[in-house]
């Protein structure tokens, strides 16, 4: 276990401070997170995977020669609070796993400027049943992936074989907490509740529907799973051409097909040329717009 107060030694390689790639107003979310005007993300530095094909890698991979040296909380709640001012009152928390502390300074300080906005845990389900038991009643939304339920490829591909196994108890949990109802407000924004996304890999549809079987048998098919086709080869993908390329229509609607039958009842779908949407570049001040 890595000493945050002693620098980041763990594989995130984070210290006990905020180190923030971009607070920026984000449209590109499911339209029930996002809602008409966007969300306010907070997208951290570093993650507890390392999958190679991370369309987020260059704040993901986190180098302290190469990235920032954190900001003080109260710089961070101003920039919150000014998007926020402007009339978004939805805060997302962008793979937070390996920063939950930092994660409840911020709806800690934000709560004692007066602002209550709804908080979304959007992560990749890699955390500990009992540090997701401690957000209870702080996070109103949970937004998690569930990439793999094969150990191999979450070896080969996030570097974690024991990625399905934590992620499957990670979910439970958010059900226990939150339950197959995804609550929205008159806008059509959630409010309350938990929406599972699933990143359909090419070459692997037959994991994909494995995947969304263990969802329907031991959580429930009235779960809200958002099925993505965006994937596009990203960073280290390049090294590994059974995913160096983007997804073909049979693959992703064999997924979709296998989904239906199951009798999952709240589904997104993605349009097959979507990831052309979700190439972001965190030199910019809006890493989606360009």
């Amino acid at each position: 276990m890595a000493d945050r107060f002693k620098g980041g030694t763990g594989i995130c390689g984070i210290d006990a401070g905020f180190h923030i790639a971009s607070v920026c107003i984000h449209r590109g979310e499911e339209p029930s997170i996002s809602g008409p005007d966007g969300i306010c993300n907070i997208f951290f530095e570093g993650c507890n995977l390392r999958c190679i094909y991370c369309q987020n890698h260059e704040i993901s991979n986190f180098r302290s020669d190469k990235h920032s040296n954190g900001i003080e909380l109260q710089n961070l709640l101003d920039k919150i609070e000014k998007i926020i001012a402007a009339g978004i009152n939805t805060v997302g928390f962008v793979s937070p796993s390996h920063v939950v502390p930092q994660v409840k300074a911020i709806i800690k300080g934000l709560n004692l400027r007066g602002h209550k906005p709804v908080t979304v845990y959007n992560t990749s389900s890699y955390d500990k049943a009992e540090t997701l038991r401690s957000l209870e009643g702080i996070i109103n939304v949970y937004l998690p992936d569930y990439k793999y339920v094969t150990p191999a490829l979450a070896l080969k591909y996030s570097g974690t074989a024991d990625y399905p196994d934590v992620a499957l108890k990670a979910l439970k949990e958010m059900y226990f907490q939150k339950g197959s109802v995804l609550r929205l407000d008159e806008k059509g924004r959630a409010e309350h509740g938990m929406l599972i996304r699933h990143l359909v890999l090419p070459g692997h549809a037959d994991e994909s529907i494995a995947l969304v079987k263990v969802l329907a048998e031991e959580l429930s098919p009235g779960v809200n799973l958002s099925l993505m086709s965006q994937y596009h080869p990203a960073y280290k993908a390049i090294n590994y051409p059974e995913i160096n390329r983007t997804l073909y229509n049979a693959e992703y609607y064999s997924v979709v097909a296998a989904v239906e039958e199951l009798g999952f009842r709240n589904i997104l779908v993605q349009d097959m040329e979507s990831f052309r949407s979700y190439m972001p570049d965190f030199k910019r001040d809006h890493p989606f717009e360009y």
